[in-house]
Parts: structure tokens; sequence; C-alpha cells
């Protein structure tokens, strides 16, 4: 018999119509019901190229989790969204026009910059679709649109009528060059050299010098007070007298404090405005007067006297030739020193006083670690990053910055007493360009007002995506079946900024956690190792793979290489080394459909052996796929689909599927059992390769699409696994003792069969063609 399936491979291009025909079929459309899965989808950011191949390896697991959930009959709900705001589409704007924010009147760089990402958010789009995401394209929504700004700027108004958000004047991170405020989880570290000075400073009236080392001498300036432990028996009899701070002749006094480490440098510290975060508590805590060393262009102020005008580097590498001149300096040792870089300008931050919005979060903390301890983690070890987190926040977010491109605030404040206006929500405000809605000032009844120019931390925005895609405060019903959402799938360096700020603002909004549940995805690194990065020049971009490869190789590549959280290692010739088991499985399938399919048959032990280890691997597969770490069930798959399936028990009943030598009772069972075994493994491996899966379903089983089957269920079938091993080792006997004798695996041989194995006897004669004595 002719078999089913014509064609000799499987080929990639074979995805392009299976993608129309679900998408004519509208087989993975929404509709509302009592009750549903909503994926909280990361909406991915397309500044630059787009995406590199780990980031599209993200997205094509979590389809896979959008997949197996519809497969265990969950009602899912799978929004698709794209991130448009803030400073990367402001510079990405920069350089494609060659223009300057600050330099563009305002209207015409927003305009420059709504267009900017259209065709790169194009391609992300043709990616996403080109690896068979299941989400709801139709409706994608954008973090710059009128709508979500609308509903960023609403959520806002309802937090500041709730007394959660106000303004205030304190030092800030501050990246002078985006110009903008920053927040602590906008900061990262790293180990940069720089030199750490031990300068001389003059005890008054006093014959005497102490030493204090410091990588900041170009805040000589700024230096209010020098520390010393209580506990250093070395400054003992100094604490009180005052100290003449090196050229600027400025008197300080010195302080005991418990924060000055005794083993570090000299062990007096010199504090200033503001050098670091334990600066900004000290200074707060001793009541200093901060002196603005720094201003919002990053360079020295009027304060720093001579260096005026140099940046911080230029101001240091100055003084530290002018202490030496001056005799000054004890000593200078190169150092390597943990320093806090912007996260997206990737230069030193400044701690600059600056007013800006605040919403309160520190009063939060402990209601963040009660609802952050029910979230299920996937892995559990991911959890760590947020309640780490959590315990190192030590001032409110300020949520306020100085660019253009994002979320206006909708504010106002009176010209005559500067009170602010906030107005009701219903539409989206642009205090910059539109008049204020108030008729008069409230507070002294003035009809002039200001509107507010900066606009909101992107994670402002980003942080309600849960509450916008279910609707929140627009459709109570569509809100109420699909809020809480299910799962927040996203990847680990933004746990404290994502992950975090969405619990924070969605429990203050709504007294509820947004999900249930958060799937961790770890980093995609080059084949060295490094972390994959446009900067670096090492990401691989993942459209012209796709297209080479196909995206069920691709995506069987990442559910079988990466371990759920983990960092793992990208490679093109991998990814097309994975098409290898895709065609293992196209040959299985086509060497099936040449027998018909069968209800039923007489089942002998071979069967039920083979169908006991189905169990066993039906049972695996659901293991790793509740816990969505789909590495477990790619990995037993490939393993029993060639090694156990194929290698020996196809082998074993193929005489018998043929009839040959047996009666038909014997064959159907034959037949019956490979099927059985074909199908379950097509359906256990749909969520991970949606494509050959349903183009084999659809030409051996059924019209209709395996994505609307169920996962199957284990049989509790009698447990013959015990047998495997030693019916693999008679086999791997026979095979390499016909090879020892130039024989082909056709020809017989005489070889006596194991008493254990009398129950396969009849399958294993046919299978090596042996002669028995």
């Amino acid at each position: 018999m002719d078999p089913k399936i014509t064609e000799k491979a499987w080929e990639p291009k074979l995805e392009d119509a299976i993608l129309k025909k679900w998408d004519d079929e509208k087989l993975h459309d929404f509709k509302l019901q009592d009750e549903n899965y909503t994926i909280d989808t990361p909406p991915p950011y397309p500044s630059g190229r787009p995406w590199h191949i780990g980031a599209a390896s993200h997205y094509a697991q979590i389809d896979m989790i959008a997949r197996t959930a519809r497969m265990n009959g969950k009602n899912v709900y799978f929004p698709i969204g794209i991130d448009r705001n803030g400073l990367p589409v402001e510079l990405y704007t920069e350089k494609k026009h060659g223009i300057r924010m600050r330099e563009t009147e305002r209207g015409e760089f927003l305009n420059l910059c709504k267009n900017a990402l259209d065709d790169l958010e194009a391609e992300m789009i043709q990616i996403m679709k080109s690896l068979g995401l299941s989400g709801d394209f139709k409706n994608y929504y954008r973090t710059d649109s009128e709508e979500y700004r609308k509903f960023t700027q609403e959520t806002f108004i309802d937090l500041w009528k709730k007394g959660v958000i106000y303004l205030a004047t304190r030092p800030n991170n501050y990246d002078w060059v985006s110009g903008t405020t920053i927040a602590d989880a906008e900061i990262v570290y790293d180990d940069l050299p720089t030199k750490l000075v031990y300068m001389k400073f003059i005890v008054k009236d006093e014959e005497k010098e102490i030493i204090i080392a410091s990588t900041r001498p170009e805040l000589l300036c700024a230096c209010k007070t020098v520390i010393v432990n209580p506990d250093d028996e070395r400054y003992s009899n100094l604490i009180g007298k005052n100290l003449v701070v090196p050229l600027t002749n400025k008197e300080v006094e010195i302080t005991p404090h418990h924060s000055a480490k005794i083993e570090f440098g000299s062990g007096a510290v010199m504090v200033c405005s503001y050098g670091d975060q334990n600066d900004v508590a000290l200074f707060r805590e001793l009541q200093l007067e901060e002196v603005i060393a720094i201003g919002l262009d990053g360079r020295m102020t009027e304060a720093a006297g001579n260096y005026q005008g140099l940046k911080p580097k230029q101001a240091r590498t100055k003084i530290i030739e002018d202490l030496e001149n001056a005799n000054l300096v004890e000593k200078i040792e190169e150092i390597s020193h943990r320093t806090p870089l912007s996260e997206r300008s990737k230069i030193p931050i400044e701690i600059v006083p600056m007013e800006e919005y605040y919403l309160k979060q520190k009063d939060s903390i402990e209601k963040m670690k009660k609802l952050g301890s029910e979230i299920e983690f996937y892995p559990n070890m991911h959890k760590q990053i947020l309640m780490n987190w959590l315990e190192s926040i030590s001032i409110d977010w300020p949520i306020s910055r100085r660019r253009f491109y994002g979320t206006e605030i909708p504010i106002w404040y009176c010209n005559e007493c500067s009170e602010p206006f906030v107005p009701e929500p219903g539409k989206y405000y642009r205090p910059w360009k539109d008049s204020c809605p108030a008729q008069k000032c409230e507070k002294c009844g003035n009809t002039e007002f200001t509107g507010e120019d900066r606009t909101f931390d992107t994670w402002m925005d980003s942080s309600v995506s849960p509450l916008f895609v279910t609707k929140f405060n627009r459709d109570d019903e569509f809100f109420k079946k699909t809020y809480p959402t299910g799962i927040r799938p996203q990847a680990k360096d933004i746990v404290r900024t994502w992950l975090y700020y969405t619990l924070l603002r969605c429990e203050k909004l709504t007294g509820q956690k947004p999900w249930s549940e958060a799937w961790v995805m770890g980093y995609g690194l080059d084949e060295k190792g490094m972390k994959m990065s446009k900067s670096k020049g090492n990401a691989i971009d993942p459209l012209p793979v796709i297209q080479k490869s196909g995206a069920d190789t691709f995506r069987f590549w990442s559910a079988s290489e990466i371990n759920q959280g983990y960092d793992f290692r990208c490679s093109e010739q991998k990814i097309e080394s994975t098409k290898k088991f895709l065609s293992k499985l196209w040959n299985v399938s086509r060497f099936l459909s040449s027998f018909p399919i069968i209800e039923s048959g007489k089942l002998t032990d071979s069967d039920k052996w083979i169908l006991s280890e189905l169990d066993k691997l039906i049972s695996v597969c659901n293991e790793g796929y509740s816990k969505y770490n789909f590495f477990i069930p790619a990995t037993a798959l490939r393993e029993f689909t060639w090694n156990i399936f194929a290698a020996q028990y196809i082998e074993m009943a193929k005489a018998r599927a043929y009839g040959i030598g047996f009666d038909d009772d014997e064959r159907d069972g034959a037949i019956f059992t490979l099927h059985k075994v074909l199908s379950t493994i097509l359906k256990l491996l749909a969520p991970i390769t949606p494509f050959i899966t349903e183009h084999l379903w659809q030409t051996l089983y059924s019209k209709n699409s395996i994505h609307k089957e169920q996962l199957p269920k284990i049989e509790n079938i009698e447990d013959m696994t015990n047998m495997t091993q030693v019916i693999v080792e008679f086999n791997s006997k026979v095979w390499n003792e016909k090879k020892q004798n130039n024989l082909s695996l056709k020809d017989s041989i005489k070889i006596d069969i194991p008493e254990n194995l009398n129950q396969f006897k009849k399958d294993l004669i046919a299978m090596h063609n042996l002669e028995i004595s």
C-alpha cells in the first residue's frame, strides 16, 4: 500500500501554508468564556535591530505555554503588544535622523519618534508570526498609542487621588547623557578601574594631618564632614575637631559614625553631596547642608571653583595633579571599583538633587514580600531576585522623567500659587501643549496655568500591562473574567523592574496580585558564553535562521537546548542539527502512513511493552508541561521516538504489521499500536513543534487541527518497562554479531533467545531472521 505522505522530507516552506490555514480558520481567536487563562505577554521593545536569537527563543517558549494550556483544556487569552516608549526610541530617532532631542521642536521630534520604529516593529511582528506564535495579532497594542497612554494617565490619576503619589526635591540618580532621573532599578553595576587617592587633611590649629582615601576627589568642594568609626582608637582624640579640606581650605568637623569602616583606606571618610547613596543617607541623618557640585549638564558647577565646567572625570584628573603639586597626596592605588552605571547609556550616574514625582513604595515592601511569596515562580530560584530587590529598597520610586517620548504627566500648575491641578480621567492629556481643563485655580482663583512638561518613567506604562489587556475600568465583565491573569512570562534581567513594578502598581490599583505564576527565562549567550547584544556585534538575527531551517526546527532547538531559567548558548550549527530529529519523525510517520488506521487489535506482549513505555513518556512529558519546563518533554520525546520506538519497537513489529508469518489479529495489533504510539507522540509534541505535528496529524488522523486535541493522559498499561534494557541489549547483540560476520541485517543468523525474552520470541525471530535450534 502506498504511503499517504508522499513528500520524502519535511520542508519548512510548508509552514507558510499552515500559518495561512490557521489564520483563515481563526484557529487561535479568543472568545471570552466564564473561565479564561490570560498570559501577561511581555511587549518587546523594537530599538535598533529588533531581536536577537535568544529573545526569539524566549517568545517561542511563551507560545509553548499558550499551546500547552489550550491542550490542557484552558481557554487561552494570549495578547500581543509592542513597547515603544522612552529613551531607546528617542536615541534611535536621533541617530536615524541626525538630530538632537533638545535642539528639535518637541512636536516635530515626537512625530519622528512615532514613525521611527514602524519598520522595526513590522519585522518583529513578522518574526513572531513566523515562529508560529498563536497570539492575538489582530488586536495587538502599542504602549505609545493614545489609548494606552490615556490608560496610564488614568491609573496615575487614581493613585494621585489615593494619596500615594507626591512631589519632592531629593537627591536622585541622574543620567546626564539622557538628561533625566532614573530609578535604582535602572542602575547596573560594573567593576571599573579607578584611582583610590590618599589625601592629606590638616587638623586645624595642630601640626597634624590625617589621611583620607577617596575615589572621588573631585567632590572635595562638596565635603561637609569627615566620619570616623567611634571604635577606631586612631581618631578617638580627634572627634569634634575641625579639619581643613585640601585645595578648598574649608573647615569640616570630624564626626563619629558606625558606617565608617576601620579596615577600608585610612578609616576616615569624607562625606560629600553626593558621592554615593551612603552620602545621601548621612546628609539626611546628620542634617548637613548639601552642595551641588555637579550640574544637570554633567559638568562641575561654580561650587567647584577653578574646576567649573569640567566633566567629573576631567576634574578628577586635574585635582589629583593639583593635590600632588601641593604635596597633599600620600599615595595613589589603582583599584577596581564597583561603579553604578545607567542601564541605558552605560555611563556612571551622578546623584543630583532634583524635584520629581514619587510613588510610595517603602510602606508596601512587606505587602510585596507577602504577595511575592504567594506567586509560584518557574524556576523557583528566580523568586530570590524579587526578594533580594525588596530588601534593598530604601526610597520611594521616582516616576517622572525629563524626556519627550513618553506618557505625559497629566498635571497643570497655577501660575499664581503653583497649586497642581490633576484632571478627571477620560482622555489623553498633553499638558506641554494642551490648555488646562480647569477654568480657575481652586486655591487662589487664578485663571492661568502652566502645563507639566515631564513624562513618566516607561515602567509606569509597562507595569499596567495586565490591567490594560484585561480592560480594567473599561469593560467590567471582561476584566472580571480575565483578571488576575494566569501567568507572567519574562526574562530574569527585568524581575526587579517590570515584574516588581507591575506587582506594586496592580496591588495599589486593585488590591490583588496581577498573576499567580511567573515564568522567568535566562539570557541567550553566544557560542563563547558571552551575553548577546547588538552593541557587541555578537547577536544572531533570528529571521534568516527561521527562514532557512524552519520555525519547528528553531522551536525544538529552543526547547531541547534551554533548561528552564538558565542561560543558554546560541549556535546556528546546533539549530540546524536539530532538524535531524524532525527528519526522523517525518520518516517514521511516512513509513506508518502506508498502514491503515485500525481501531483495535489483538495486542501481543511486544505491543503491551511499548504502550507501557508510552505511558511512562506521557507521565514525564505532562510533568514537564505542568511546570512550563519544555526541556523535559523535548528531550524525553526525542529519546523515546528515536531510540525506543523507531530503533526497537518498529523493527520488532514491522514483519507482523505486514502480516508476514502472522495471523490477521496479530497484524492488526501491530498496526493499531504503531498508530497509537505515533498519534500520541504527535500530540505530546504539538506545543513545541506546532507545524510538523499539524501536517502529520491532518494527513494521517483527522481533518481537525491537532491543536484542538487534549494532551494525552496515561492509560495505566501494565508496566513492562523493566524489559526495555533487556530488549535493547539483545537487539544490539544480534546486530553486532551480524556486523562482525559481515552479514546484512536481513541475513539469517543462529542466536538463542534468552528465556526472559520468550514472550517476545515470535517478533524477535521475524525481526532478526533468527535460526532457532
